[in-house]
């Protein structure tokens, strides 16, 4: 039991003093710092050969015994840059103040030259040697300005002092930053001079200026009363042309006005017309259906009427003369049946209508005047002019006719029907006679 807990504690220190053996082969750099691992060659970019590489950022394994790391830090060194005496381009020295921000560059080959000059020292001693470096580009810079230049545009005379120290800034290894001019003077009052200069040129400008505004401000208050007044004549002119136009506006509107009234009085009396005329046609057509309701639609119903009465009278009469064909059909049917009988019977049927119809022939006779001439004994002559040659003239001349006729008119019935009334009527009464 002991031999295991033994066991089991040197395990754990052996797991434990891996862990420290393993994280101290571990390089971890963080953002604002540089490792330099040196013990083993490299060759750079640019083709030189070195006995280090460069971790910026991240992790990476260090080969124990052969490797050693060293850091570098990537802060901002602030610097203090400051020249006296320095002689600008005129041969006028001036005190130039600024400030400016500097560190390590990260920059690809940068960092190598930093690393090579400035690996295991302090920012004190860096940003000493940055400083100074400014302060000679300062120097330089001024050389090639004016007082005025510097003093007036300091942008740029901190653009030109960038420039220029740039490459000597970026051959060290380090990056600048910010650089900004604070404050620039000279021990001999010369910017003062300038300035007086200048404010006393810039009040005669000044009132030169207020004298040339005042002359302007006259010229242009002349000129803005010219205007105006010219402006009021163009003004009165247009009043004039407008009032003109006004009054010929007026008369055209009027002139319109009136013939759009008689416009429309032609249009109301030609509306009038039309509406007499369509009244009257209405009036027409009224009278018209009036007439047709009245006059036409009864006619027409009568004539319809009248029609069907007709066409009902006709029927009846077809009707009934189909009725008396059957009848008379059927007599003769009878009477061809009958014989030689038939026909006398037929005849006899018949003889009480002819004699009404003869008797009715006579006693229809009207007559109004007779006039009888007696011709003596050579004749008489009968109401119709024709005489007899010997009979007997004046009215028992014309009775002693009347049998004659009679006696005529049933031999034209017997002409007519085949049937001797007389010798019928005779034979009648004898068998009448031969009954009683």
């Amino acid at each position: 039991m002991s031999s295991a807990i033994v066991a089991g504690i040197a395990l754990a220190l052996a797991v434990f003093f891996v862990i420290l053996i393993v994280k101290s082969l571990i390089v971890i750099c963080p953002p604002n710092r540089v490792a330099v691992i040196s013990g083993r060659k490299r060759a750079l970019s640019d083709g030189r050969t070195v006995g280090y590489r460069i971790l910026k950022g991240g992790r990476t394994l260090r080969i124990p015994l052969i490797e050693r790391v060293a850091w570098m830090d990537l802060n901002t060194i602030p610097l203090e840059v400051s020249v006296t005496n320095a002689y600008s381009r005129g041969a006028i020295p001036l005190n130039v103040m600024g400030i400016a921000n500097v560190k390590v560059s990260s920059g690809e080959g940068l960092l190598e030259n930093a690393a090579e000059r400035f690996l295991h020292v302090d920012h004190v001693h860096i940003g000493k040697i940055a400083k100074e470096t400014l302060e000679a580009n300062l120097r330089g810079v001024l050389a090639t300005m004016s007082p005025e230049e510097v003093n007036e545009d300091r942008l740029k005379f901190s653009q030109q002092l960038i420039d220029e120290a740039d490459d000597d800034i970026k051959t060290l290894g380090l990056e600048l930053d910010v650089l900004k001019i604070q404050n620039v003077t000279d021990d001999v009052n010369y910017l003062e001079s300038v300035g007086r200069r200048l404010t006393a040129q810039v009040k005669k400008d000044a009132r030169v200026a207020e004298a040339d505004r005042e002359a302007e401000s006259e010229q242009a208050e002349a000129a803005a009363r010219r205007a105006a007044q010219v402006a009021q004549i163009e003004a009165d002119k247009k009043i004039v042309e407008e009032q003109n136009a006004l009054r010929v506006r007026t008369a055209e509107l009027e002139a319109i006005s009136r013939a759009r009234e008689e416009e429309a009085l032609v249009a109301g009396e030609t509306a009038k017309a039309v509406a007499s005329q369509e009244l009257e046609s209405e009036r027409i057509e009224l009278e018209k259906r009036r007439v047709e309701a009245d006059v036409v639609v009864p006619a027409r119903a009568d004539l319809e009427a009248r029609q069907l009465q007709a066409q009902a009278e006709a029927a009846t009469i077809v009707e009934d003369g189909k009725a008396q064909v059957e009848v008379f059909k059927r007599l003769t049917d009878q009477y061809q049946a009958a014989g030689a009988d038939g026909h006398d019977v037929l005849v006899l049927n018949m003889l009480p209508d002819l004699i009404d119809k003869i008797v009715a022939t006579v006693q229809n006779v009207s007559i109004d005047r007779v006039a009888v001439v007696d011709t003596g004994a050579g004749g008489g002559g009968n109401g119709d002019g024709n005489g007899d040659g010997g009979s007997r003239g004046g009215i028992p001349g014309l009775m002693s006719q009347l049998p004659a006729s009679l006696v005529a008119m049933t031999e034209q019935i017997e002409a007519a029907t085949g049937v001797d009334i007389l010798a019928s009527l005779r034979r009648h009464e004898r068998e009448q006679g031969d009954e009683r």
